[in-house]
């Protein structure tokens, strides 16, 4: 027997095959979630996002075109689903702290390397948060698809519903967007 892979498993969920769906959210549920709760901030929300996206998922399994890359309709329901409840929220500000106290680097930190490692490691992620926070959500999202999430530019398009060529601009801006706020904040931009 071959082992399942994505299309298969989106062609058995279609079927209504609860294993497939399993499986589908086995595989997709870290990056799913660690796409959303950077588009939120907050892990609670961030959990109830995962859970509305699997739902649609579930509901709209059957309006999924095979042709299309499942990576890429799954994280465009997740991006709707996290755009739906930011226009609830209307935040007052992207810098504001955490519900949990925690900072954005605190929660970017890992417990797998020494004390020193550690430190430098979550200075540089606080900072690469702080400055992704000053971004635009269009260019927040972008980068967040691109580098975190792997995804090619491709797959970015059918997410985020918008043309190759718009993604590939928003990408290079977001970019040079980033670049700017972290030389502002390190004190190291150049005159251009």
């Amino acid at each position: 027997m071959a082992p399942l892979t994505a299309d298969s498993d989106v062609l058995a969920v279609q079927r209504g095959d609860k294993d497939a769906f399993a499986s589908l959210l086995s595989r997709y549920q870290n990056r799913l979630y660690r796409y959303l709760l950077r588009w939120v901030h907050e892990p609670a929300t961030a959990e109830d996002l995962f859970q509305q996206t699997w739902l649609r998922v579930m509901e709209r399994a059957r309006s999924y075109d095979p042709r299309r890359p499942f990576e890429g309709w799954l994280f465009g329901v997740a991006h709707n689903a996290a755009i739906d409840h930011l226009r609830r929220r209307q935040p007052e500000s992207l810098d504001e702290p955490l519900p949990s106290g925690e900072t954005r680097g605190e929660l970017a930190a890992s417990n797998e390397v020494g004390v020193l490692e550690q430190l430098l490691a979550q200075e540089r992620a606080g900072l690469v948060i702080a400055a992704l926070a000053e971004l635009p959500t269009a260019f927040r999202e972008v980068l967040t698809l691109r580098f975190e999430e792997e995804m090619k530019l491709e797959e970015i398009a059918v997410a985020i519903e918008l043309p190759l060529g718009t993604v590939k601009t928003r990408l290079h801006r977001a970019l040079k967007a980033l670049r700017r706020v972290l030389e502002a904040e390190s004190g190291t931009g150049t005159t251009s």
